[in-house]
């Protein structure tokens, strides 16, 4: 379990504090990024379609990347803010099994951990605006991340330090879900890598069995067994999460997007979109970044 946790990483994007008021108001977000509140005054709302968090003064609260969320404020709310992205040697989620609204109470050490990182990150806060959506744009997102390289390596590994020690709260939730599987096979986890790696190129469960000199069918019955679907649906899921990812962060058209993403026909692709994220990408670009 150690070994399987410790090839996740992540890297900050955003931090500050920020008061907030009715004006917070915006619906079904989905940030390719995490994001972590603390919040310390005021009440709010998250929402998403199975759950509700009332934001309350001594709660932390973690939204995992790409899981739809509504944000409101009837009146005021004060909140620390996290937001950083997540990358793994193998292309999987530590949150895959955990896509909703997590909520634990916090401790003064919590507190001492968010001014740290606001110490040591200057200048990482999302001045111009507070809508979610303003502050997803490529050149923006790009920017903080590019912000990490810049640091001291003492204050960029303390960063990864703090943001770990925010997560473990999570992990330590009844709510958290850890994979009920066995260790992933090499093969299966090579795969995962390669298919992560080549979205755009034409991928068949026969290429990938062969890559991985295995029958097709024992292939496609042990990559379900560990991944949870059978290859095709695998590499649809990944190759739609990509396509939210530059929708949201580029501007690309959903041409460009197909392509890149390895979908042979524009509307093969939309069709596809809205079956897995039930908008059309159209709909899903306008809902999740500004205009």
């Amino acid at each position: 379990m150690i070994r399987s946790i410790s090839k996740f990483t992540f890297s900050l994007l955003n931090a500050d504090s920020l008061q907030l008021n009715k004006t917070w108001n915006y619906k079904n977000i989905i940030s390719p990024f995490y994001r972590l509140y603390l919040i310390d005054g005021g009440e709010g709302t998250l929402k998403t379609k199975e759950y509700s968090h009332t934001l309350q003064k001594g709660y932390l609260y973690l939204i995992p990347a790409f899981t739809i969320c509504n944000y409101s404020c009837a009146k005021y709310l004060h909140q620390y803010y996290l937001h950083f992205t997540e990358e793994s040697t193998d292309g999987t989620s530590l949150f895959t099994w955990n896509r909703k609204i997590f909520k634990v109470p916090a401790n003064r050490s919590h507190v001492v951990n968010f001014k740290r990182i606001l110490q040591i990150n200057p200048g990482r806060g999302l001045i111009k605006s507070k809508d979610p959506k303003d502050y997803e744009r490529g050149t923006i997102l790009y920017g903080f991340q590019e912000l990490n390289n810049l640091l001291p390596v003492s204050a960029y590994l303390e960063t990864q330090g703090i943001i770990l020690q925010l997560l473990s709260r999570f992990l330590a939730s009844e709510d958290f879900e850890f994979e009920k599987k066995d260790v992933i096979p090499s093969k299966i986890s090579n795969t995962i890598h390669y298919i992560q790696t080549n979205l755009q190129q034409n991928l068949t469960v026969a290429d990938l069995a062969a890559r991985a000199n295995l029958n097709g069918d024992y292939f496609s019955r042990i990559f379900a067994e560990h991944m949870g679907d059978r290859p095709l649906p695998y590499i649809q899921l990944k190759r739609i999460e990509r396509a939210q990812f530059l929708m949201i962060t580029s501007d690309l058209s959903f041409t460009e997007i197909a392509v890149q993403t390895g979908f042979e026909t524009l509307s093969y692709f939309s069709r596809i979109f809205k079956k897995v994220i039930g908008q059309a990408p159209s709909q899903y670009r306008r809902n999740n970044r500004s205009v």
